[in-house]
């Protein structure tokens, strides 16, 4: 069996942040995936969680590599069941809630190969998004779509808490 073959027949674990937007109240960041699976569609900052990191770890990691942000008040928001059947991939994405360690900074696009640019949404234009009501063309990388559509109430009330 070849190492691609055994490596899909794993399921990974991802971390995905709801970056509050300093500068606009119930809104986070997300930027336009490009050249890896669910190219085109709107995902938050996040990767993989590596050997021996912390979820926490992991979303301060992340959040810097992609925006060049630090970040603080990280804490464990929700997790979905993420299986790509399309792709050949299924994840556990683990979903952590953050805030700007100082909030007059601008997120940058530090991976422009991978991503198309950052912009803040609040949770309704998410919804609208996911339920093809947004004019934009947007649609939703698969693990933000379960986490829209599951509607996790501690995530809500975290993006109203001002």
């Amino acid at each position: 069996m070849s190492q691609q073959s055994k490596q899909q027949q794993h399921v990974r674990v991802g971390v995905g942040v709801l970056v509050k937007d300093p500068k606009s109240t119930g809104k986070v960041f997300a930027g336009k995936r490009k050249g890896s699976h669910g190219a085109g569609t709107l995902a938050l900052p996040g990767g993989h969680l590596e050997m021996l990191e912390t979820w926490h770890e992991c979303a301060q990691r992340e959040v810097q590599e992609e925006m060049g942000i630090d970040i603080h008040n990280v804490a464990f928001g929700h997790v979905t069941n993420d299986p790509m059947e399309a792709e050949g991939k299924h994840y556990v994405t683990i979903f952590m809630v953050a805030e700007f360690v100082d909030n007059d900074a601008t997120p940058i696009n530090c991976e422009p190969h991978k991503c198309e640019g950052w912009d803040s949404y609040t949770w309704e234009e998410l919804q609208q998004i996911c339920n093809g009501k947004e004019e934009s063309g947007l649609s939703l990388f698969g693990p933000l779509r379960r986490l829209v559509e599951e509607r996790p109430e501690k995530i809500v009330e975290y993006l109203n808490k001002r």
